[in-house]
């Protein structure tokens, strides 16, 4: 017993002393920075200051911050309309099949998604496959302008973070009572009525997980707008790249960092909350 108990905590400072240096400490130290001035001879300096912040009320700013939501949110919207169709058919199966279409879902993570976004132009630029194949079928009379606009990062963000959605529902909806579904049918429920009262609310964890491993990340990645939006496409994650690494501004930088770790960990308290609401219920 006293072996186990001293090899818990053992453990256990590993990960807490892994998290405080390579987590909690670069927090703070973006933290700090951005209530500094920023320095043409360093990378910050004294007296302490709220100007980054208050910067950030800029049109510009709250533009490039408006249109990463939006972004974002689209990719979500369409990740999960996209994904629980998916998600439920994989669930259902039984035997090999199941295990074969959840490879498939993983098989992107072996590849770099830089690697898989500088692929999806030779799909979507003006020669690419998908136009060619338009163009063949007659169903276009020229090509469509879709590489370096908004619609060719959504299809980027949606193709390299699908899968982020998928996972966690394939998971939820395993779990799902299925005689909830045949007691909605036998008391008179078709199955429109039955998935949005009972199969939807009951998987709802899953939506809500799924939706933030998709979002998060939509907020951040900054290659995949660099790559597929070129230079019209600015998002958080450009933004916050050039700051450190171009305008050489890194308490603002700092600042956008802050307010974006802001947004990220209300979400994540949401689904905590929500979750934890779900469990308050299954108990009552």
């Amino acid at each position: 017993m006293n072996h186990n108990t001293n090899f818990r905590f053992f453990s256990l400072s590993i990960v807490w002393l892994w998290l405080f240096l390579f987590a909690l400490m670069p927090f703070l130290l973006i933290l700090i920075t951005s209530f500094l001035h920023h320095s043409e001879g360093h990378l910050a300096e004294l007296p302490l200051t709220l100007s980054n912040y208050t910067q950030l009320a800029n049109p510009l700013y709250l533009r490039i911050f408006e249109k990463s939501l939006l972004i974002a949110g689209a990719t979500t919207l369409l990740c999960l309309i996209i994904g629980y169709p998916f998600a439920y058919i994989i669930a259902r199966m039984q035997g090999h099949l199941k295990g074969l279409f959840i490879l498939l879902v993983i098989i992107p993570f072996w590849t770099s998604s830089l690697i898989r976004s500088y692929a999806l132009i030779a799909m979507i630029k003006a020669k690419g496959i998908l136009n060619s194949l338009l163009l063949a079928a007659g169903i276009i009379d020229q090509p469509l302008s879709i590489l370096f606009t908004n619609t060719a990062v959504l299809i980027g963000l949606v193709y390299n973070l699908l899968p982020f959605m998928i996972l966690p529902l394939i998971t939820n909806i395993e779990r799902l009572d299925y005689r909830l579904v045949d007691a909605a049918f036998d008391l008179g429920a078709n199955r429109f009525t039955t998935f949005r009262r009972v199969i939807i609310p009951l998987t709802m964890p899953g939506i809500i997980a799924g939706s933030i491993l998709v979002f998060l990340p939509a907020m951040t990645l900054f290659y995949i707008p660099d790559i597929l939006g070129g230079a019209k496409s600015i998002l958080l994650g450009n933004l916050i790249q050039n700051q450190f690494l171009i305008a050489q501004n890194w308490p603002r930088g700092s600042a956008v960092s802050a307010v974006l770790t802001l947004i990220l960990a209300t979400l994540i308290l949401i689904y905590l909350w929500s979750a934890r609401g779900k469990e308050k219920d299954e108990w009552l």
